[in-house]
């Protein structure tokens, strides 16, 4: 089931007697471990049925004497294991989910680990309760994340300022999260959409020194710029590190070189194919007029040489200021 329907049913208080939580994004974990805390019991219900516990603090056998416990006054009981997967004996489940008690709402969070999908236990899960797989978004697919979720709360973003928070914050949904309610809050009451200096001034990201203009400078060999961003990053590397700006280009050029062997070259089939915001496709068009395939894949292969040089691979001395000016220096020659 996905996060959308889960939380579909709970609000009409269809409640199952499991819910196995997993994978290596732990926001709609929370998010539905929390939805379930919240809303299941009343107030007045919560202190005698709903328990809250630790997989580093207990063994299988007291949760599941625990989930075999009938309500006190109330329809339900609610109990959430957090942090499960640090349960050694976690197979014994099945001993209890074979045949869950119906007003319990067992919730085990269970992150950053996945059930052998062959065992009996995740077979019982997925019949008698649910079982939801919450996996981490690659970061092409973060800026579009963005996008929506501040449509479902009337914002809007635009694509360059997307882009600069991924690349600024990666892939992390909750600390991205975070970052996007304050900027809501910190917005005046009549701009409902996020600019590049709105994030500038209220996260502390550069919009003049960072990844995406140094691509933008070298795209359109504006070497004064390039360079200044270069030496910014110099004299910032702690919140510039080297191997995310390398990362950055590489992701650029990789895609570039998928642009430049694509036949059809219509700006859907672009978008599609690269896996982009179609917002960015003349992005790609100006690049390749700089760039032919030829030296696309060069800079390539100089992107993998630099970013073992990075981290001491036939280098001596040299900075990651110096390395990433020689590196720029190449590309743009």
């Amino acid at each position: 089931m996905t996060y959308e329907s889960i939380i579909a049913d709970l609000k009409q208080k269809k409640y199952a007697p499991v819910y196995f939580l997993t994978g290596d994004e732990p926001y709609y974990i929370d998010l539905i471990s929390d939805f379930i805390a919240d809303h299941v019991l009343q107030e007045s219900e919560k202190a005698f049925n709903q328990t809250i516990l630790y997989g580093k603090d207990v063994e299988m056998s007291y949760i599941t004497d625990s989930a075999r416990r009938f309500p006190m006054m109330s329809q339900y009981q609610v109990i959430i294991v957090r942090e499960a997967q640090n349960i050694r004996d976690i197979d014994n489940l099945i001993y209890y989910v074979t045949k869950p008690l119906k007003s319990t709402v067992l919730v085990i969070n269970y992150k950053n680990k996945k059930l052998d999908k062959r065992k009996k236990l995740y077979k019982e899960i997925e019949k008698n309760g649910i079982l939801f797989e919450s996996n981490r978004l690659y970061e092409d697919k973060i800026p579009d994340w963005i996008t929506r979720y501040l449509k479902e709360k009337g914002y809007g973003i635009q694509p360059p300022a997307a882009i600069l928070l991924t690349e600024f914050l990666g892939n992390d949904l909750g600390k991205i999260v975070m970052e996007l309610e304050k900027l809501m809050i910190t917005l005046p009451d009549d701009q409902k959409m996020i600019n590049a200096a709105h994030i500038e001034k209220n996260i502390g990201i550069s919009k003049d020194f960072n990844n995406i203009e140094l691509q933008k400078a070298i795209v359109k060999k504006d070497a004064l710029k390039a360079f200044r961003i270069v030496d910014y990053f110099a004299s910032n590397d702690k919140n510039n590190p080297m191997v995310l700006t390398l990362a950055s280009l590489y992701f650029f050029f990789n895609k570039l070189f998928i642009y430049s062997i694509l036949k059809d070259k219509s700006k859907q089939s672009i978008a599609e194919n690269l896996k982009i915001n179609p917002y960015f496709v003349s992005d790609y068009q100006q690049a390749a007029r700089v760039f032919p395939v030829e030296k696309t894949v060069k800079i390539i292969g100089w992107l993998r040489e630099y970013d073992l040089k990075s981290k001491g691979v036939n280098n001596l001395s040299a900075t990651s200021g110096d390395l990433l000016k020689e590196l720029v220096y190449k590309i743009m020659k």
